[in-house]
C-alpha cells in the first residue's frame, strides 16, 4: 500500500525525446521540494492553479529553463499538492531533474500511484480510477466516449443507488435480529421481493451490456473466410480502401493470416484475412488453412465470402454448417455479383445474403454498415452504462447469484441468513466502487497503470 506522507514524483509524459516532458509531483512536500530547485517566484506563496516561469538549478548550475503548474491541495488530480514542472523533453534533462527531486526528499512513484492516491483521498471511486487507464488506452471514438461516462461516475452512480436500496433492507433484517425474542418482523417481504427482482433486471442488463462493451473496448474479431478465390483479399483492400493483400487469380495466394483495423463508426474491427478453406495442396498451405481455422474458433464475427457465380446452394450450406458456433455471428457476403443477372441477385438479396463486387467496389459501403449493425446490435447514445472490464463482470455476477440466494430464502429461511446473503451481494458490489477493497486487489488494478498516472 502506498504512504501518502510521502512525496512522490514521475514524468507524466511517454518516455523518449519530444519537444517538452512534463514530470509530476505529489505529495504533502511537492511545492516544498519544486521551490527548493526552482529559480524564479517563491512556489511556496502563490496561489493554485498558475503557472510559473523560471530555471530548474542544481546548486548552481542550471538544468532546463521551465513552467511550473502549481496545485494545491485538496484542489488537485490526488487532492495532495501537485506540482507539473514542464521542461524540454530530452531524456538527459528529464533523467537529470527528476534526479535532483528525488535528491531533495521526493521518491519515484510506483505505476498508477497517482491515481492510486485519488483513490484512497476519495477524489473517484475504484470504477471511476479504473476508467481513467481506459481512458488512456482508448483506440476509438465509441471506446473514449465509454471511459469518459465511466470517469464521470455514470457506472458508479447507478451501483450507489442499488447499494443504498440494499443497505435499507439490511439494516431492518439486522433490527429483526436484535428483537428475534418478541418474533417482529421490520422488513416487508413482499417489498424485499419486489426490490430484489428489480436489482436483479438492471444487474442482468449490465452484464448482457458487457459483450458489447468489451467489444468496443478491445475491438471485434473479424475473419475473412471463405474457399480459393473467393476474392477475400479483394475484399479486404475494398474494406481498407489501399491495396493491402496480394490478389491473384491462383487460387491458394494468401498462405498465413494478414491482419488490419478497420474503424466503422467509431467502433474497431481487427479484420483478419485468412486462407481459403479447402483440402491442402502442400505442407504450408496446410498449416494456413490450420490456422485459418483456429482464427474462426477466436472470433466474434466471421464474414464468409463466396463465390456466387461458381459456388452451389449446397457447396455454400455445407461451408456455413461448418462455421456455425453459438457465440459467433456470420455474415454471408456473395461476392463477384457483377457476373450474375440481375434476377440472381435479387434472389440472393432477399435470402439476406449481401451482395458485392469486390473487385468493382460495389456495395462497399452498404457491407460496412452490415459489418457494424452486426457487432453493434443498438443504436449507441454515449450514456448508456456498459460494463467493459472483466473484474466488475465477474463481481456483477456473483452480486446476481447473491440476490438469487435471498430470493429463495426470502420465505423459507431465518432473518440471520437472509442477512447474509444480504450482505454477500452488498460485498460484491462494493468491490466493483472500491467500497470494499484488499491491498491485493489495489496492487493488482494499478500495478497495470503507466508509471506516470
Amino acid at each position: 500500500m502506498t504512504n501518502t506522507e510521502e512525496t512522490i514524483v514521475a514524468l507524466a509524459t511517454p518516455s523518449g525525446t519530444g519537444a517538452i516532458g512534463v514530470i509530476r509531483l505529489s505529495g504533502p512536500d511537492a511545492i516544498i521540494i519544486a521551490n527548493s530547485v526552482f529559480k524564479g517566484k517563491d512556489l511556496t506563496k502563490q496561489p493554485s492553479h498558475t503557472i510559473h516561469f523560471g530555471t530548474i538549478v542544481d546548486d548552481d548550475t542550471i538544468l532546463d529553463e521551465v513552467l511550473v503548474s502549481l496545485f494545491v491541495g485538496p484542489k488537485s488530480y490526488t487532492r495532495e499538492n501537485v506540482v507539473e514542472i514542464s521542461c524540454h523533453g530530452s531524456a538527459y534533462i528529464i533523467e537529470s531533474i527528476i534526479k535532483l527531486l528525488i535528491k531533495k526528499g521526493a521518491r519515484l512513484a510506483k505505476a498508477g500511484e497517482f491515481t492510486l492516491r485519488a483513490f484512497l483521498n476519495g477524489q473517484m471511486d475504484l470504477s471511476q480510477a479504473e476508467a481513467v487507464a481506459d481512458l488512456i488506452a482508448s483506440n476509438s471514438k465509441a471506446s473514449q466516449q465509454i471511459a469518459l461516462q465511466q470517469l464521470r461516475g455514470g457506472f458508479s452512480n447507478q451501483l450507489q443507488e442499488l447499494r443504498e436500496q440494499l443497505v435499507q433492507f439490511a439494516s431492518l433484517i439486522e433490527l429483526e435480529l436484535d428483537f428475534a425474542e418478541e418474533d417482529v418482523e421490520f422488513a416487508n417481504r413482499d417489498q424485499l421481493k419486489k426490490l430484489i427482482h428489480d436489482i436483479i433486471k438492471v444487474i442482468a442488463a449490465l452484464i448482457q451490456s458487457f459483450e458489447l462493451g468489451n467489444a468496443i473496448k478491445q475491438g471485434v474479431n473479424t475473419v475473412i473466410a471463405g474457399r480459393p478465390n473467393a476474392g477475400k483479399s479483394t475484399l479486404l483492400n475494398a474494406l481498407l480502401n489501399e491495396e493491402r493483400a496480394i490478389v491473384s487469380h491462383i487460387p491458394g495466394t494468401t498462405r498465413d493470416t494478414i491482419e488490419e483495423v478497420l474503424n466503422i463508426n467509431g467502433i474497431n474491427f481487427r479484420l483478419i484475412d485468412t486462407a481459403g478453406i479447402r483440402e491442402a495442396k502442400d505442407a504450408i498451405e496446410k498449416i494456413g488453412v490450420e490456422r485459418t481455422m483456429e482464427k474462426i474458433a477466436q472470433s466474434a464475427l466471421v464474414i464468409y465470402v463466396y463465390d456466387a457465380a461458381v459456388l452451389t446452394d449446397e457447396q455454400l450450406n455445407s461451408d456455413l454448417a461448418k462455421l456455425q458456433r453459438e457465440d459467433v455471428t456470420i455474415l454471408t457476403v456473395a461476392n463477384k455479383t457483377d457476373l450474375l443477372l440481375p434476377e440472381k441477385i435479387e434472389a440472393l438479396n432477399q435470402a439476406n445474403i449481401v451482395t458485392i463486387s469486390a473487385r468493382e467496389k460495389t456495395a462497399i459501403e452498404e457491407l460496412r454498415s452490415k459489418i457494424y449493425h452486426s457487432a453493434i446490435k443498438e443504436q449507441l447514445d454515449g450514456n448508456e452504462t456498459l460494463v467493459t472490464n472483466i473484474r466488475h463482470l465477474d463481481a456483477l455476477q456473483k452480486t446476481e447469484s447473491a440476490l438469487a440466494n435471498v430470493l429463495r430464502g426470502i420465505d423459507a429461511v431465518t432473518s440471520d441468513f437472509l442477512s447474509m446473503d444480504i450482505k454477500q451481494a452488498l460485498y460484491y458490489l462494493g468491490e466493483i466502487t472500491g467500497a470494499v477493497t484488499t491491498d491485493d486487489l489495489l496492487d493488482n488494478i494499478f500495478s497495470k497503470f503507466c508509471i506516470g498516472k
